[in-house]
This record gives structure tokens, sequence and C-alpha cells, in this order.
């Protein structure tokens, strides 16, 4: 016998923003608790990052404590979207609160496109950022954002309507 289910969830702009209120929750908790960005910077990272998310040009959002003098990454947390999820509500955000003020470190973000931003050309691009007024000078990266040599950990679901973020601590 077999069965199969069918995700009927249709989730807009208001859902991705609904779901990216706890992952801007959690990045607002560890700006603080490592008291390494403040709020307005935080502010502009997550106009960009939504702005991205609301046009389906991201697949993974990670912030990681690096080590000022070898770049060294100490712990990190990721967020992983998936578009086609079925859970319809999130999970609690928060749980940050082992996030430490070290000396010698310092936060940094980065964005995994998805293939639909690869897909526009350099100029695209460009366009779309000063169309949606970015806020921060996005560069590229040769550091591993798989983390690998760091021990995982599932943490949170954020949801809203199927639309979903996964978030990973990474220690």
């Amino acid at each position: 016998m077999y069965s199969t289910q069918t995700n009927t969830n249709t989730y807009t702009v208001t859902d991705i923003r609904k779901t990216f209120e706890n992952t801007e929750a959690d990045i607002r908790t560890i700006a603080r608790r490592t008291d390494k960005w403040s709020i307005d910077y935080v502010d502009k990272i997550m106009h960009d990052i939504i702005k991205l998310a609301e046009n389906k040009y991201l697949e993974k959002v990670s912030i990681a404590l690096k080590r000022r003098s070898n770049n060294y990454i100490l712990r990190a947390a990721a967020f992983k979207i998936n578009e086609d999820g079925t859970k319809t509500d999130s999970d609690r955000a928060g749980r940050n609160n082992d996030w430490e003020n070290i000396e010698d470190t310092y936060l940094t973000v980065y964005l995994s496109y998805s293939s639909k931003w690869r897909r526009l050309s350099n100029q695209q691009q460009k366009d779309f950022c000063t169309t949606n007024d970015f806020k921060i000078g996005w560069t590229s990266t040769s550091d591993d954002t798989t983390f690998s040599h760091l021990s995982t950990s599932n943490a949170q679901l954020y949801a809203s309507k199927g639309y979903e973020l996964q978030k990973t601590n990474y220690k």
C-alpha cells in the first residue's frame, strides 16, 4: 500500500518576514551577548537579508564568531531555508545565552545565495541591491561555511505556512 502527501501550503512575503523575525531575534541576542555589533548594524544586515529572502535569492544565512588574530571560527549558527516545508508555526527564538564576549574576536555573517540569484548577471545583482537600498557592501569569501571543524546540533525550526528556517548550532 502506498500513500502520498501533497504540500498545499502557500506562503507569502509576510510569512517570509514573520519567519525571519525569529532569526533576527537570534542574531540580535548573539550581537548583544558578544558585544561585537550594534543594534543599528544588525538592522542593516537584516534589511538586506529580508530583501534577498523575499525574492527567493537566499539558501542559507550563517553567523560566526572568529578569532581576530588567525580568523579561526570558534562557533557559528546557520539558518537554512526550506521553501517547501510542512511546518506552519515556529519554535520559540532564543537559546543563545552561551555566546560570550571573547577577547580578540569578531562576528561575521555569511550569505549563501540561491541558483535564482546566481542566474542573474552581475549588473542585475547590482541593480537589485541599489533598487532595494542595500545597507551592507556584501563580498565573497573563501571561508569554509560548512564549519566542518565544529560539532553540530539542530536547534529551532522557524516557520510560517510552509516557509521554514532550520537553525543549526556549531561549537
